[in-house]
């Protein structure tokens, strides 16, 4: 364990234990937030009265809601199959189950401005994910929390206190595919799309594991958390189905720096993101010698210590409904670039329109349709040339949610990629119904 860094963890730990700052209350904005921000209007009273009217919970049945404990639980089932193409063309039924505990100490036991956040979540089922032929799961939800775990895993214990109402620290095992927020195109893959490529950038993931350690803090001047820095430090290796502290920091750290500024182009709300990832980790070099495929030889495998990415991320409204401004449609991107070796995503890049349905009397419906291009390392080298024959990826998915109740959501989707790994794989059409519950 690097004990620097250890030590460095415990300090952040003894802050959330430290002095406080009571938070200025918060209007209600209906936007993503970065890791570790609350979302405040559920322990408002007028948080709890909307939730009331939109439907009883598990919580506000309970009365647990003023007293500062929220309750969320969901379970997400997929018909979802490869049509035409892919690797092998079938049809298969999973489904994921996902149950959050948010606790706001103030009202709980006096503690200003301390929050806490736990996460279980399951898997059951089967999926198409490997039978595209793609990098990219066409439904990432059903590669979480882990892709070989069905049982259920406790993959976020996240501590957050504010020091002031514009500054915060966070410190716990934190899921990393919601630090990538935007407001057309985020998410886990149950309400808006779910191709990992149009969810969350794709690239750092070699950095940056599903759920780990993890401790920094964000600095806002804006409450809503509409414009912010974040610095993140984190344990480098994955540890979704353990505590992680056995082997916190012994491959070394990771680094996360990230922005986000508010804009107004065509008078409409927007953002605007930029991160740099940075690991020190040690990884097998690309474009291996062919040899070490033959232990007698005894060609030791080459390493690649360390390794980068430069993301950036927008959204921007092109439509707002006058009576709400949270409803409305737009456009969104993304781009990324990394070392290219060892990382074998070179580059990425992404565009697509979504929103609330533009569709008299169903604007609570969502829709998208967003389009994905990976660049591939030039430096795979010829063991992967070989066996996977592998080329740039790209793919293209649209969907629709109808909101047939306030707790219940059904998807349509359609997906059409042209896998990277060419070997057994042709372009797969990827379709499915999406079915959503909340508790």
């Amino acid at each position: 364990m690097n004990r620097p860094l250890t030590v460095a963890f415990a300090v952040v730990l003894l802050l959330l234990a430290g002095s406080s700052t009571p938070l200025r209350g918060q209007d209600y904005v209906d936007d993503d937030l970065p890791i570790g921000v609350p979302d405040l209007y559920t322990y408002s009273d007028e948080g709890a009265e909307v939730r009331e009217v939109d439907g009883t919970t598990l919580s506000t049945a309970m009365g647990l809601t003023q007293r500062g404990i929220v309750f969320d639980a969901d379970v997400t089932q997929f018909y979802q199959g490869v049509a035409h193409g892919g690797r092998e063309e079938e049809f298969l039924y999973g489904g994921h189950g996902d149950y959050v505990l948010n606790l706001d100490c103030d009202k709980l036991i006096g503690r200003e401005g301390l929050f806490v956040q736990l996460r279980a979540e399951h898997r059951f089922g089967e999926d198409v994910n490997l039978s595209t032929g793609a990098l990219m799961p066409s439904s990432i939800l059903m590669s979480l929390p882990a892709f070989d775990e069905t049982d259920l895993v406790l993959s976020e214990v996240l501590f957050t206190q504010f020091l002031s109402e514009n500054f915060c620290i966070i410190a716990g095992k934190a899921a990393a595919i919601e630090g990538d927020p935007n407001r057309f195109a985020a998410g886990r893959g149950r309400e808006q799309f779910s191709n990992l490529a149009l969810v969350a950038n794709p690239v750092p993931l070699n950095a940056v594991p599903y759920a780990t350690l993890t401790a920094g803090f964000i600095y806002t001047a804006d409450p809503l958390f509409n414009q912010y820095f974040k610095f993140l430090i984190r344990n480098p290796t994955d540890t979704t189905t353990t505590s992680g502290f056995d082997e916190l920091f012994e491959e070394g750290v990771t680094l996360l720096a990230e922005g986000r500024l508010r804009t107004h182009f065509f008078g409409k709300s927007g953002h605007q993101l930029l991160a740099v990832v940075w690991t020190n980790r040690e990884f097998n070099a690309l474009g291996q010698d062919p040899r070490i495929l033959f232990p007698p030889l005894g060609i030791p495998i080459e390493p690649k210590k360390g390794s980068w990415t430069i993301m950036w991320n927008f959204d921007q409204y092109l439509v707002v409904d006058p009576e709400d401004p949270n409803r409305g449609w737009g456009f969104f991107g993304r781009a990324a670039l990394s070392d290219g070796n060892p990382n074998p995503l070179h580059w990425y890049a992404s565009f697509g329109v979504g929103g609330n349905s533009p569709i008299c009397g169903r604007q609570q419906d969502t829709f998208g349709v967003g389009w994905y291009y990976i660049g591939l390392s030039d430096k795979l080298g010829p063991i992967a040339n070989t066996l996977l024959q592998p080329r740039d990826e790209t793919g293209v998915e649209l969907y629709y949610t109808a909101a047939i109740t306030d707790r219940f959501e059904l998807t349509a989707d359609v997906q059409i990629i042209e896998p990277a790994i060419r070997r057994g794989a042709t372009t797969a059409v990827v379709a499915g119904v999406r079915a959503n519950v909340g508790f």
